[in-house]
């Protein structure tokens, strides 16, 4: 530190404080990403996608909003894509993170759209939700968006049946 005044030193350990500030609140986070064609690109490192619930509201509907961010549940049969049979990529709603595959999608007769497996499951994460028993809450790594939830209930290879909301999801049609 020889050269420094004192105001410098001060100035220059105020600068490194605020980056380090700056670096805690935009977090980062690895997820796969996928090209427009479904084709895995590999790993990546993100900033974790934040916004106020004022920016959120402005961007989603209200159903989408009460969904993603206030965990809510559209009622069975009534989102976009339970029935939908097309090939293609389910993105999230809030922030385009690539989620499940329609190559793992299998009809649950739930009225929810259910996969089997994420497209890489480095983009979601799970919690523990008691809020109606015991369940296991599904989320999109990337935002935070509630999806739906996993249970143990469905098909081979995996056994799992990942029930989500439609209304959480975008379709990407490949």
């Amino acid at each position: 530190m020889a050269g420094l005044t004192r105001r410098q030193l001060f100035a220059a350990l105020g600068a490194g404080r605020l980056l380090f500030a700056n670096s805690l609140r935009q977090s980062q986070v690895s997820v796969v990403r996928f090209d427009k064609a479904g084709v895995r690109q590999g790993l990546v490192t993100v900033d974790k996608y934040v916004l106020s619930d004022e920016e959120w509201k402005q961007r989603l509907s209200p159903r989408q909003f009460d969904v993603t961010r206030r965990a809510g549940t559209e009622s069975p049969f009534t989102g976009p894509y339970w029935n939908n049979h097309q090939h293609g990529l389910y993105r999230c709603v809030c922030c385009s993170n690539a989620l499940f595959s329609s190559d793992t999608k299998f009809e649950s007769f739930t009225g929810w759209p259910s996969f089997w497996e994420p497209v890489a499951p480095e983009n979601i994460e799970t919690a523990d939700d008691n809020s109606y028993g015991v369940r296991i809450e599904v989320k999109c790594r990337r935002c935070d968006a509630h999806l739906g939830h996993v249970f143990d209930d469905g098909p081979k290879p995996t056994g799992l049946r990942y029930c989500m909301n439609g209304t959480a999801l975008n379709f990407e049609r490949l």
